[in-house]
């Protein structure tokens, strides 16, 4: 069901959001989402929207919904997960993988891990994997960027990463 007024739009999400508060609140009164499991607020552009279509998730069968604005900047808001955003398109190897459609909650989840490697292993060089979720908290946060999140404070930590990653490279 695709929706372009923004007054119909703006009802749909607070539907939405009313049904799935445990992922994602909406304040109306500064058009912010915040996506719960990050804590992070991100501006809906209202004067930049496009459309609104809901959708049903192939695999759970639950409603989610598609926000687009214009520059092809376009949030979904699906649960369990909260705001999810595609990732830039990068052709690496490491990347292959990568989803189409990510989430701050998947860069917490990454980051556990990559905190796991460094922290187990403190002076071997860092696995292929290791350097394979780096690469993909680095596309999550370019993603999250490009649709409005400030992510300043996250990419910091990827840098601390960086920096140590090359320090293991350089030992070696």
């Amino acid at each position: 069901m695709m929706i372009s007024t923004v007054e119909q739009a703006k009802a749909n999400l607070a539907d939405w959001v009313q049904k799935h508060r445990r992922v994602v609140l909406y304040d109306n009164a500064d058009s912010t989402l915040l996506d719960v499991a990050s804590g992070k607020k991100v501006l809906l552009p209202w004067e930049e929207f496009e459309w609104l279509d809901e959708k049903i998730h192939p695999e759970t069968n639950e409603p989610y919904l598609v926000l687009s604005f214009k520059e092809e900047k376009r949030i979904a808001l699906v649960d369990p997960g909260g705001v999810a955003f595609s990732t830039p398109e990068i052709n690496t190897e490491p990347l292959k993988y990568l989803p189409p459609v990510v989430c701050l909650k998947d860069y917490y989840t990454l980051k556990k891990r990559i905190d796991f490697y460094l922290d187990e292993n403190p002076e071997e060089p860092p696995s292929t994997e290791c350097v394979a979720l780096v690469m993909v908290c680095i596309a999550i946060l370019e993603g999250a960027r490009f649709v409005g999140f400030d992510v300043s404070d996250m990419e910091k930590q990827v840098e601390t990463y960086l920096r140590e990653l090359e320090r293991r490279v350089c030992v070696t």
